[in-house]
């Protein structure tokens, strides 16, 4: 019989870890308030912009600043709960996540740019049930800062007890925050470790389906997005087939990456594929309005072999071999015999001959 050991405590460093849970949008999709709600559901509170020279209902904060220059504004926060509620203030740096969603850094991670640009009069807000609260911010862009798009958030954050025993819960509420930095935009976008593979059919004189994937990298200074373009062709540019609708790639901040596959089906073994893949960045002003740059092309080549089809064949011709040899030795057999034949013949004629003579 085998001693049960008493279940294991966990440790109180690892009960300080905080599970981070996004219950909004972050106002990242156009949506400027939002709520978020304990476990329970008796807090809520929401964030949206302050009303003022920049606008009255804007979705997110969008500022052009100079190396140097300084914008104030300031965002409002709601408590619709019913008891008084604590918010942390802070700002952070934004980024694409794998599933092409703006998120922001935890305020436990270093931000380069905009984390430490905006600095609110206060790292904490306190509001009373029912009442709102506006937090003024600033945004302090330093002198040697690169031109180009940076992108974070001005978050509002609630540490609670979890589900869990020792586990904290950072329930964040926030609003976008973009920032153009004046000088010279030099947007642009690359596309990189193209590769093409095939996988046939079991039919034989079946398509096969090719799979093309690729890297997207901005590599200027500024927020891209952009339509994608992939043609598959066959030797010397025949057979071609286009791979369709491609969904768009999340608007990349300067220096992310983003890994794109595509799938192309009823493709046609054609022992040597091309693939051809043409991007065109699309880039978006301060007033909303988008442009297309000049396309980005890139090509790389993969073997799509029809193996079955080459099976067949080589079964075909193993079996036409075999028959023509039979073939040719059936006749051989019967040329020989035949030829025996006639030998006979002649020795039974000249030995008759010779009986006649003597």
């Amino acid at each position: 019989m085998h001693a049960v050991a008493p279940p294991r405590r966990t440790t109180p460093a690892l009960l300080g870890v905080v599970l981070l849970t996004l219950l909004a949008a972050l106002a990242f999709a156009g949506t400027s308030t939002g709520q978020a709600r304990a476990a329970e559901g008796e807090v809520t509170w929401t964030v949206r912009t302050a009303a003022n020279g920049f606008g009255d209902d804007r979705p997110s904060f969008s500022y052009g600043v100079n190396p140097g220059g300084k914008v104030e504004d300031a965002m409002v926060v709601a408590n619709h709960g019913t008891d008084p509620l604590r918010l942390a203030v802070y700002a952070a740096d934004g980024y694409t996540t794998e599933k092409g969603q703006l998120d922001l850094l935890t305020q436990e991670k270093r931000s380069p740019s905009i984390g430490t640009w905006v600095h609110a009069t206060g790292d904490s807000v306190e509001i009373a049930p029912g009442k709102s609260a506006e937090i003024p911010f600033t945004v302090e862009v330093p002198r040697n800062a690169t031109p180009g798009d940076y992108v974070g958030g001005i978050l509002t954050s609630l540490k609670q007890p979890g589900d869990t025993e020792g586990i904290a819960v950072d329930r964040r509420l926030g609003i976008r925050i973009k920032l153009r930095v004046s000088g010279a935009l030099r947007p642009a976008l690359a596309v990189e470790d193209l590769h093409v593979g095939y996988e046939g059919s079991a039919n034989p004189f079946a398509q096969g389906d090719a799979t093309v994937t690729y890297t997207l990298h901005n590599t200027g200074n500024a927020l891209l997005s952009g339509t994608q373009k992939v043609t598959l062709t066959g030797p010397f540019g025949m057979l071609s087939t286009d791979a369709g609708d491609i969904a768009a790639p999340p608007e990349l901040l300067p220096g992310e990456r983003w890994k794109v596959t595509v799938p192309v089906h009823d493709v046609t073994p054609a022992f040597r594929l091309g693939a051809a893949v043409t991007v065109t960045p699309l880039i978006t002003d301060a007033a909303g309005s988008t442009t297309a740059l000049d396309p980005v092309r890139a090509t790389a080549h993969g073997w799509a072999v029809p193996w079955t089809l080459l099976l067949l064949l080589i079964l075909v011709l193993a079996a036409t071999v075999t028959a023509f040899v039979r073939v040719r030795r059936a006749r051989a057999r019967r040329a020989r015999r035949e030829d025996e034949r006639v030998r006979e013949a002649v020795d039974q004629a000249l030995r008759e001959k010779a009986g006649r003579q003597t």
